[in-house]
């Protein structure tokens, strides 16, 4: 088992921020109409959750499931947003596929790492 030596060891950060890269460039290419509409709130969600997994690993202590959680949370935010892209027409199924892929990979890391806390 590697040594967590910082929150970017944490596979849970890896694959939430990798998560975030796709989903922030997909975002761009909505149409201009949704600039404040989905496509800011998928590029924010796509920096909020890595952000708070970070932030749950400087606070640790209690703080650190919870903040989890939070992550847990965005990216459930970012599915919801991701399928309403896809059921507007905004995004074809070819490009919501993987990234919806990705997204429940992301998630299914995060949960195993807030089950290992006993949360």
């Amino acid at each position: 088992m590697a040594q967590i030596n910082s929150y970017k060891d944490l596979i849970a950060w890896q694959k939430v921020f990798q998560l975030g890269l796709r989903v922030h460039r997909a975002a761009g290419t909505l149409p201009e109409a949704e600039r404040f509409g989905l496509i800011s709130q998928l590029r924010r969600a796509a920096v909020f959750a890595p952000s708070y997994i970070a932030d749950a690993y400087g606070r640790g202590g209690a703080d650190y499931p919870r903040l989890l959680k939070s992550a847990r949370g965005v990216i459930y935010e970012m599915d919801t947003q991701l399928l309403f892209a896809k059921e507007l027409e905004y995004m074809p199924a070819e490009k919501y596929t993987p990234l919806k892929a990705d997204l429940d990979e992301a998630e299914r890391v995060l949960a195993g790492l807030i089950r290992s806390l006993g949360s």
